[in-house]
């Protein structure tokens, strides 16, 4: 399981081997890695179209919104569409799909389309509208979700995890190497942190609010909160309507040669504004749209309720407790990780010294602790044909027909060489 952290890096928070891709295997999952989280149930969960998984995360995390990987979708469109509906209309489709702040905005464009394509009757396109809620991000955007909505970000990890490990590791080396990847991943990390620690972001716009904000936020949010600012210069906002309690202001920006716009409520009695498109609820950082009502209104400093602490450069600091109330102590201290860093690369070097004998091999051999688990196969794995190097490694190592040692083979063997 994946997360992100404060400078928006992606970090492994669990992970977990299963026998089965079963509920009740992810339901144990789920409730193990609770135990190991004692923060409470995550806001968002992103995953694909997994059915046992979807069973499962209801059960385990019954508050927690589950959203379907929008990618996976979106990517079906040219396989599940006739290919003329496709070519014509696909445009039309990702308007409606990311193009949209509302739900009854969205529901309009995609009947709209649908319509013209053709396709009222299409049993995949009709699911998919039933699922709504689960993918589109008119539906899905007031959920927090730091700005993912998609598992773009778990495959990403997957490939950096290959660099270190494969299928054909033993149990013991894989943990060895996973390790190893996980210490290269928290040195980035703890490389942020300095540079944060001793570093402050310089500023493009010489305000008040955005050298405020570049103490507070990390970098890489930083960055992110400046684009919006910048961006927010280009925004022209129109009264819409005004009583004692609220106003709205319509808010329109020119991009890509079309205007759009966005409506920002601002409430008078708890001085709050939101906008439409929900980018402070979804990725935790205030929109252009407010920003350009904040400028208008020639407020200098942020006010701190539109500060989320998870993207700020103290959100490590203070103290977590487990369920009983125990502190649990950051076991990413540096000096621990150096330490473990430098004991993961001493056992790495005694296993490849080990396999250079086979007394080396004995030794680390004489007592096994611990055996690998039953190869299994994956959901959505091919079914192609096993090649050539699989199949030599299942043969096992080959060994001299004339002294039995391993190496070398019988035209190099040194018993037949010595004169």
């Amino acid at each position: 399981m994946l997360g992100v952290n404060n400078h928006g890096q992606t970090i492994v928070l669990a992970c977990a081997f299963l026998s089965k891709e079963t509920t009740e295997s992810f339901v144990w999952m789920f409730e193990e890695f609770k135990k190991a989280m004692p923060g409470g149930e995550p806001k968002t969960i992103i995953t694909d179209q997994d059915a046992a998984m979807a069973i499962a995360i209801s059960i385990a995390f019954p508050t927690t919104f589950h959203r379907l990987c929008i990618r996976h979708i979106t990517s079906k469109f040219s396989v599940k569409l006739p290919r003329d509906a496709y070519n014509e209309y696909w445009r039309e489709f990702q308007k409606a799909i990311w193009d949209t702040d509302n739900k009854d905005e969205f529901d309009a464009k995609w009947n709209i389309v649908v319509t013209k394509a053709g396709l009222t009757d299409h049993p995949w396109l009709s699911s998919m509208f039933d699922l709504r809620e689960s993918w589109v991000p008119a539906y899905a955007r007031q959920f927090f979700a730091a700005g993912m909505s998609s598992s773009q970000r778990a495959e990403g990890c997957h490939g950096f995890f290959k660099q270190y490990i494969s299928r054909r590791n033993s149990l013991m080396d894989f943990i060895i190497r996973f390790e190893r990847a996980l210490s290269h991943q928290r040195e980035k990390e703890l490389v942020a942190d300095h540079v944060d620690a001793f570093e402050v972001a310089q500023c493009l716009l010489p305000m008040p609010m955005n050298k405020q904000m570049a103490i507070l936020y990390t970098r890489t949010m930083f960055q992110k909160f400046e684009q919006e600012l910048i961006e927010s210069t280009a925004c022209f906002l129109e009264l819409k309507t005004e009583d004692a309690c609220k106003v709205v202001f319509n808010v329109s920006e020119r991009k890509n040669w079309e205007t759009r716009v966005a409506e920002v409520v601002y409430v008078k009695d708890s001085d709050h504004a939101s906008c439409s498109c929900k980018r402070f609820e979804f990725v935790g950082i205030i929109c252009k749209h407010i920003l350009a009502l904040f400028r208008r209104d020639q407020i200098e400093y942020m006010p701190e309720k539109y500060i989320l602490k998870r993207w700020k450069k103290t959100a490590k600091c203070g103290l977590v407790s487990d369920a009983n109330g125990k502190e649990i102590k950051d076991c990413a201290d540096p000096g621990l990780l150096i330490k473990r860093s430098t004991m993961s690369r001493i056992a790495s070097d005694v296993v490849k010294d080990a396999l250079m004998s086979e007394e080396g091999c004995e030794v680390l051999s004489q007592t096994q602790y611990m055996k690998d688990p039953k190869r299994v196969r994956c959901k959505g794995r091919s079914k192609g044909v096993t090649v050539a190097k699989e199949k030599a490694m299942k043969r096992g190592i080959r060994h001299c027909r004339e002294c039995g040692h391993i190496g070398h083979d019988r035209r190099q063997c040194p018993a037949l060489n010595t004169p």
